[in-house]
Order: C-alpha cells, then structure tokens, then sequence
C-alpha cells in the first residue's frame, strides 16, 4: 500500500513568513503557479484510490489543481497546528512575548499556545487522525491513498514512523512536495517499511 503526503502550495502567509495553522487561507497566485508547475512535471502519481484532505481550503485547492474536481475525504484532525494568538503573526513581531518566547524555548512540548494547543496535544491529535486515514483505506482495501496536507502535519507522521532520524526542519517538505510512504503489512510491525522523496 502507498500513501502519498503532499504539503499543500504556497499562501500569502508563507510568502510573508507568518505562522498559519488554522486560519482558513487560500492559496496564492504563486502558490497555484507552482502546484501547476509541479503537476506538468508529474511528480505526483497518477491517480491515488482514495484523496484525502484536512478541510481548509488551501489543501483542497491543491488537490484540485493536480487531479481536477475528484472527490476527497476530510478528516479534521490532520488541520495544521493551531498557533492560537500567534496567527498570522511573524517572528519578528511575537520575538518580544513571554508566551511566545515560552512556546519556542519548550523542550517538553507541553507548553500551550495562547488560545492554541501545545506541541505534544497536536502530536497525538496527528496520530489519532493519520490512524483514522489508515483504517479507511484498510477497510475498503485500497491500495493508495493521497493525502494533502500541510507541513508541521507531514512532519509529525515522519517522526512518529520513524523516530529521531531526522529533526523537525529536515523533515519539512516544500510547498507542494513530500513523501510516498510504503506499506506491507505481512512484513513489519505496523505495516510501515520505508518512504521515498516526492
């Protein structure tokens, strides 16, 4: 089985560098451009059995633009990590907060953002919805899957498959770039056996 982790394209708030989590923004000109420009180069697979997306606009943009008007399933709990204050905000301008500066320096990840949640909650709310996903495709005995999504999402599956390889910046994918993931249930422990580059 493959599941295909696709971060979605470029919006206004990465261009400007400012935390988006779930602030619902669509992509930008830039970002369709390059999803656009991604697709003619067919990076991306043919034609996955089942589209999956976590329901703000930008992911179901860029799924729209590779595969057209195909039908997807929302599953919430993949939605990016939820800055609470700190949306839409830049470093620059939260560099001078307790809380953010409290957020940034968290080792044990149990620091919540401010109307926000903490690092270890959006971990497990990422497992618990990656798992959702997994059980839908096993249970109609699909043989691929394409998820779009979003960065600090694709980072979390990929530490949680595979622990302490990579850090956090290591694993995030460009705009429209990410990871076949490769199952084989009747090998390994959890079905996970390696990944390749998209």
């Amino acid at each position: 089985m493959q599941i295909h982790l696709i971060r979605h394209g470029l919006t206004e708030a990465n261009e400007k560098k400012l935390y988006c989590g779930q602030i619902d923004l669509p992509l930008s000109e830039n970002g369709i451009k390059e999803i656009e420009s991604l697709k003619n180069q067919n990076i991306y697979p043919e034609k996955p059995d089942m589209f999956f997306t976590s329901g703000l606009v930008r992911t179901s943009q860029t799924l729209n633009i590779i595969y057209g008007e195909i039908k997807y399933i929302i599953e919430p709990l993949i939605m990016e990590y939820n800055f609470g204050l700190f949306e839409m905000k830049s470093h620059e301008q939260l560099k001078d907060n307790e809380d953010y500066q409290s957020w940034i320096t968290d080792e044990t990840g149990d620091f919540i953002c401010p109307d926000g949640e903490s690092k270890n909650q959006f971990g497990e709310r990422i497992k618990t919805g990656y798992k959702n996903i997994l059980d839908k495709v096993n249970n109609q005995n699909k043989q691929s899957a394409m998820i779009s999504c979003h960065g600090g999402v694709i980072v979390s599956i990929m530490e949680m498959l595979m622990p302490k390889v990579k850090n956090f910046y290591e694993w995030q994918p460009k705009a429209g770039r990410g990871y076949m993931l490769i199952y084989d249930y009747s090998q390994t422990d959890g079905g996970f056996t390696t990944y390749k580059n998209i």
